[in-house]
C-alpha cells in the first residue's frame, strides 16, 4: 500500500468519525496474548495534547509507525 493510499484512508476515516486519533509508536514494550500475537506499545498522540499512552496492537508494528486509534481514552494494562 502506497503512502498516499494510507493518507487517503486516514482522511476518509476522519470524515466518517471525528473522534479518530493518530498516534506514533515511540517504543515497543513486548509481546502479550496467549500465543504472543499482540504487541504492547507506547504511543504519542499526534493531537495537541502531547499525551502518551500504552496500547495493545494486533499485527506487525515497529517504532515510528502511525496508528489510527478509534478511541484514545482506554489504556492497556502493563505487562508483568
Amino acid at each position: 500500500m502506497a503512502n498516499s493510499d494510507i493518507h487517503r484512508d486516514h482522511k476518509e476515516a476522519a470524515k466518517q468519525n471525528t473522534s479518530i486519533k493518530l498516534a506514533r509508536v515511540i517504543k515497543v514494550l513486548g509481546r502479550t496474548g496467549s500465543r504472543g500475537g499482540v504487541t504492547q506499545v507506547r504511543v504519542d498522540l499526534m493531537d495537541d495534547s502531547g499525551r502518551s499512552i500504552i496500547r495493545n496492537v494486533k499485527g506487525p508494528v515497529r517504532e515510528n509507525d502511525i496508528l489510527t486509534l478509534l478511541e484514545s481514552e482506554r489504556e492497556a494494562r502493563r505487562l508483568r
